[in-house]
């Protein structure tokens, strides 16, 4: 039986079409000016690139299904390649480079990488270096399909050479020579990371190479990720000086590629715990998390407290960082509100005070008990130094577990709150964890601790929270007098305003 005409016209299209995209790639069509995925709808990932032409270490810290890899994978196959689009405004190298390709295991750099970059096994092509450009390959030994060395015509008419590597094989595979561009997909041992800068810096052809990074931060605020991100800071981090680090957090939010049905699908397989790392690049804390709740679950915009919820504050003290939170008590909702800090390092007990007793110096805290110590610094008790300044302190009930539970019941109860602006307090929380030993790590917690002094203090109190006031003092009720006319009672001149 023939095969219809429509049917074979519809073929031959197929089969042009396979041909022209292996021919060209994705270069040709990637990032298009017109359409639902032209590149005005990825500022940030756009950014990201240019960023190429003034930093020498880039990262992207993106969410699952935002096109990280591919973001590496495309900007490594230009430099491979020269084929620049008119539209680009990133680094440019204008000769052949040498270059790393790097991911987590042999396999995942087979199935990832090597995929990204030159198409499946069998399908050489269907990556972002076009096909008719890959002038030979080497293969590695120990995993099947998995390409070592692709060499690559550049523009100029030479070859630029682009080395599969992974980090399961250990920092010496990546010592040696000198490399243009190194591309990590997944985030890289911190010894590794090292050594591939290394290898950047000592490029001489071009100025330097550059370093790019492309991850999920599910391992948390590693020693690598808070070199991009200082203090745990989630905001994009990018100093003026040329040369510096940068880094841009994309979410799903920031693609629209995924559908709403999508990501509704996919926040359904994730464990809540995971979600913010995996949806918007925000550095996840793994099992050690200690509060492991969401960050928007617990913010709000900073408001004009009522004037009738009582306050108070917890103290934490320290030379190389004191730390003061207050909160406010809506007692008809059992929630308490944090929405003020005093946060400094290196001062003496006096500036502390005062800025303390700004914020209203009637109002009561409750501070760590170590204060009872002797201080470091001229042997006086640190707790009735304070007092003699003016503070209205006790201390802190100190069971750090039982003080953790309540804080984390609130949490989880939506009975805590956090004013947005407290920035040094959210910068603490993201990575307020415990080691593998399960030990409360004491490390960048003053804050946190400062509010576990106070929500503790809270309950341990009868009744719960009686020992927070409100800024202004109120009246005491006065006992209602009355007068007699006859039999009958009647209110008393000042009530009525009939009788003097």
């Amino acid at each position: 039986m023939k095969a219809q005409p429509a049917v074979l016209f519809a073929a031959a299209e197929r089969v042009a079409r396979e041909i022209e995209t292996r021919a060209s790639g994705k270069l040709r069509t990637y990032f298009p000016a017109a359409g639902p995925l032209r590149r005005e709808l990825y500022p940030k990932h756009v950014a990201w690139m240019a960023a190429g032409a003034r930093y020498r270490e880039r990262a992207l810290l993106a969410g699952n299904r935002t096109g990280k890899s591919d973001m590496g994978a495309f900007e490594l196959a230009l430099h491979l390649t020269g084929l620049y689009p008119p539209w680009w405004e990133g680094r440019r190298f204008p000769a052949p480079i040498s270059a790393w390709a790097v991911g987590d295991t042999t396999g995942t750099t087979r199935d990832i990488v090597q995929v990204k970059l030159l198409g499946a096994p069998g399908a050489l092509g269907t990556g972002f270096i076009p096909t008719h450009l890959v002038l030979r390959q080497t293969r590695k030994r120990t995993v099947a399909d998995a390409v070592e060395s692709v060499w690559v015509r550049h523009v100029t008419g030479g070859a630029s050479l682009v080395q599969l590597k992974s980090y399961d094989q250990k920092r010496e595979a990546f010592q040696g020579t000198a490399q243009d561009v190194i591309w990590l997909d997944e985030e890289p041992p911190s010894d590794i990371y090292a050594e591939c800068l290394l290898r950047t810096t000592a490029t001489a052809g071009f100025g330097g190479g550059i370093l790019m990074a492309t991850f999920t931060p599910l391992q948390g605020l590693t020693e690598l990720v808070e070199t991009f991100l200082p203090g745990g800071t989630v905001a994009e981090f990018s100093p003026d000086a040329p040369g510096a680090k940068y880094v841009v957090m994309a979410s799903w939010d920031d693609v629209p590629h995924l559908s709403a049905d999508e990501k509704a699908a996919l926040l359904a397989a994730m464990p809540p715990h995971q979600r913010a790392a995996r949806t918007q690049g925000i550095p996840y804390l793994g099992a050690g998390v200690i509060y492991p709740v969401e960050e928007s679950d617990i913010t709000v915009q900073d408001f004009a407290l009522p004037a009738h919820w009582p306050r108070g504050y917890g103290m934490d003290v320290g030379w190389q960082r004191t730390a003061a939170v207050w909160g406010a008590y809506d007692r008809s909702a059992d929630t308490l509100y944090l929405y003020s800090m005093h946060y400094r390092g290196e001062a003496e007990p006096p500036i502390h005070a005062e800025a303390i007793k700004a914020r209203g110096a009637l109002l009561p805290g409750r501070i760590d008990p170590a204060s009872r110590g002797r201080s470091q610094s001229d042997g006086q008790q640190l707790l009735q130094q304070y007092r003699r300044l003016g503070l209205r302190l006790e201390p802190a009930p100190n069971a750090v577990e039982a003080g953790i539970y309540e804080v984390w019941t609130r949490l989880s109860t939506g009975r805590l709150k956090v004013f947005a602006s407290l920035q040094s307090w959210f910068e603490e929380f993201r990575v307020y964890r415990r080691d593998d030993r399960g030990r409360v790590v004491k490390a960048r917690d003053h804050g946190l601790d400062a509010s576990r002094y106070l929500c503790a203090s809270g309950v341990a109190t009868k009744p719960a929270w009686s020992w927070l006031q409100t800024l202004v003092p109120q009246p005491k009720p006065q006992p209602r007098r009355t007068a007699f006319v006859g039999r009958r009672q009647q209110h008393t001149a000042a009530s009525l305003g009939w009788m003097k």
